[in-house]
């Protein structure tokens, strides 16, 4: 039977070229949405790994680079002093652009034991760093005022980094990177992941570096932790604060909350202009679906009703066109899945394999249900054809 149905089909090839290339783009967008979602909500599964709430972002324009790098500290030294004056502030920490959410990225490669990770997202903090976001040691410690003299520049590393160099073995003390001696970063401590550029983003490897004093005249951003409840007045009062402190300097105020929002709605661009196509070519198979089995009902009725007069059921009829359009959509995900299963094979984007699997399955299933349910109806159409009406008409 699924031959005689394939050389049905053959013998259509030009009414289901069309069809089956809809299918084919469809069932692509669809692993391309699927992908994307599978990541997303991996990603969203995972802890956040910071506490965003009640911590607002001071960006200021940087309007003292002529200055020494001694007086520069002792600049912020004073500022920060003002700042923590102010009883609704806790702490105060200096940040490069990439803080939270920012959808800023600074990103450094680093060569260790053979092995070459080119993407590791690189944060200057300062000592109260950890404290304001609530970063989780997991070993070791963060920066103290001991690590300002260093022959091996310190630096606290995420899980995964840790992983990716050292596996289950001990990272706090070990020296990290190739080269010269003194170019070495020591590890002083391991903190827990944290998505740093929103809800649905990859950790990624981390790497968090104290502040030295020949970079500061490059930081224009502060982290602020405030009591809870601090308003738009103590906002006014904050920056009016700041523009004594930093007079000529462009001075900004926002939350985390906020740019969290911003980050995530920015992130979930792709997802939504893909959905928007997915749906029109999915409307599109749906339909031609439709009108291709409709236009088979209608030529095919003589053949139908000598089915019946022969003895054929309604049901064999039915099953009959519901095959043809299940056949029709296995040969579109055949094709489709050998262009798919390429992306985990290539390691494209270098995501893991296991979402491009997963978005796979998804999408073969529901192409399968979509010309299931859209064949459905027009298969009992057939099957309601009388044998001596059909043949009457021929």
């Amino acid at each position: 039977m699924v031959k005689h149905l394939f050389t049905l089909i053959w013998n259509k090839k030009k009414q289901n070229a069309l069809l089956l290339a809809e299918m084919l783009i469809s069932f692509l967008v669809l692993f391309a949405v699927f992908s994307l979602l599978v990541y997303f909500f991996r990603n969203y599964k995972k802890p956040m790994g910071l506490d965003y709430d009640d911590v607002w972002v001071i960006t200021y324009s940087q309007t003292n680079t002529n200055t020494s790098s001694d007086s520069l500290v002792q600049f912020y030294q004073t500022v920060k002093q003002n700042l923590l004056s102010l009883p609704q502030v806790k702490s105060v920490s200096l940040s490069s652009a990439n803080f939270p959410f920012s959808n800023s990225h600074m990103q450094n490669g680093i060569i260790h034991n053979n092995k070459n990770i080119g993407s590791i997202n690189t944060f200057d903090t300062e000592d109260s760093y950890a404290s304001i976001l609530n970063l989780k040691l997991v070993e070791g410690r963060w920066f103290n005022a001991a690590d300002i003299t260093y022959k091996n520049r310190p630096v606290v590393i995420n899980e995964s980094l840790r992983a990716e160099f050292f596996g289950t073995g001990k990272a706090v003390g070990e020296l990290m990177g190739d080269g010269k001696e003194e170019d070495k970063r020591k590890i002083i401590g391991v903190v827990k992941d944290a998505k740093m550029q929103g809800e649905y983003t990859n950790p990624g490897y981390a790497m968090y570096q104290r502040v030295d004093t020949g970079g500061i005249k490059w930081i224009g951003h502060m982290l602020l932790k405030v009591a809870p409840g601090a308003d738009a007045a103590f906002e006014a009062k904050l920056y009016k604060n700041l523009a004594n402190s930093m007079k000529s300097a462009n001075v900004e105020i926002d939350r985390l909350g906020n740019k969290l929002k911003s980050a995530n709605n920015f992130a979930l661009v792709p997802m939504i202009v893909l959905s928007i196509i997915c749906t029109f070519l999915i409307v599109n198979v749906a339909l031609g679906l439709f009108g291709v089995l409709w236009y088979n009902i209608n030529k095919r009725r003589g053949e139908i009703g000598l089915r019946r007069a022969v003895g054929a059921s309604g049901q064999s009829i039915s099953v009959q066109l519901v095959t043809e359009s299940i056949l029709l959509a296995s040969l579109a995900v055949i094709i489709g899945s050998f262009f798919a299963i390429q992306f985990p094979l290539l390691n494209v984007f270098d995501l893991p394999a296991g979402i491009y699997l997963t978005a796979l399955l998804l999408a073969i299933i529901f192409v399968y249900v979509l010309v299931l349910v859209c064949s459905l109806y027009p298969g009992r159409q057939a099957a309601a054809i009388y044998p001596a009406a059909a043949l009457h008409e021929e």
